[in-house]
Order: structure tokens, then C-alpha cells, then sequence
């Protein structure tokens, strides 16, 4: 019988433990988490067409954890992955703030539309995290790698 656990590269679910433990890992997972606790709020509420957004930023989330979890970002160079995540990440806190607000001023009378009202600000708050971190990375990647200038004309 041949032996399955001397393989030289790491199982999805080593992959998958080890990523959650990284810093991205954990905000791409706490992303995905809350959204779909939002979407369950908004599921049980009156007005369930707002869990559109949570689906949304759930799937895209899930999509960007699998790519950097299985490290496919170094092998698919056609798409500039720092630049996708950061517009992202941008756009889903400032959807997340805005239609979260917009829940919890009229909600009155819908517990469930306040809950997810509450967490999609939680959500909007990961997302500005996750905004900030990856826009931290672009700007220490572009000192270094700044271009020589040269005061010859």
C-alpha cells in the first residue's frame, strides 16, 4: 500500500490552516464569516434584497482566499492581484457602510434588518482594514521599486 502522508506538497487543508493563520488569511476569513452572517440576517428579514450585496462580497471573498491560499497569484501574472484586492476591498467597505446605514435608519420594527444592519457596519469596518493593509502594501512596493531618476538632460 503506498504511503499517502509523505507527499511533497503540503493538502488543501494544511494550506488552508496555515493561510487562516496568516494575517490576509484572517481578514479574508473574517470577511467571508460576517457576510454570511449578514446574509442570514437579511434572509430573515422583511426586506431580503439587500442580501444581495452580502452574496456578493462573500463570493468574491471566498474567490480571492482560494487564489491566495493555493499561491495562484505567482502563477496567474496576467492580473495585477494587489491592485484587484485593493479596489475589492474598497468598494465592498464603502457598500457595506452605505448600505448599512441606509438599513439601520429605516429598520425600525425589523430586528433582523437592524442585526444585519449592525454587522454589515462590522463588515465595512473589516473591508477599510483590509483596504488599508493592502494599500500599505502597494505603497512600501512602489518605494521600493521606485525608478532611478537621473538630473542629466
Amino acid at each position: 500500500m503506498a504511503d499517502t502522508t509523505a507527499s511533497g506538497s503540503p493538502s488543501c487543508v494544511e494550506r488552508l490552516k496555515s493561510y487562516v493563520k496568516t494575517q490576509k488569511g484572517f481578514i479574508l476569513a473574517a470577511e467571508i464569516l460576517v457576510s454570511f452572517i449578514i446574509i442570514i440576517c437579511y434572509a430573515a428579514s422583511v426586506y431580503g434584497g439587500y442580501s444581495a450585496l452580502a452574496i456578493c462580497e462573500m463570493i468574491f471573498s471566498m474567490i480571492f482566499f482560494g487564489i491566495f491560499m493555493m499561491d495562484l497569484d505567482k502563477q496567474i501574472l496576467v492580473i495585477n492581484w494587489v491592485w484587484t484586492d485593493l479596489f475589492r476591498a474598497g468598494i465592498g467597505a464603502v457598500l457595506y457602510i452605505i448600505t448599512s446605514l441606509i438599513n439601520f435608519i429605516g429598520g425600525s420594527g425589523d430586528g433582523a434588518r437592524i442585526a444585519g444592519a449592525v454587522f454589515g457596519l462590522i463588515a465595512g469596518l473589516i473591508f477599510a482594514y483590509d483596504t488599508y493593509t493592502i494599500f500599505l502594501q502597494v505603497k512600501s512596493n512602489r518605494q521600493h521599486s521606485a525608478a532611478p531618476t537621473d538630473d542629466r538632460v
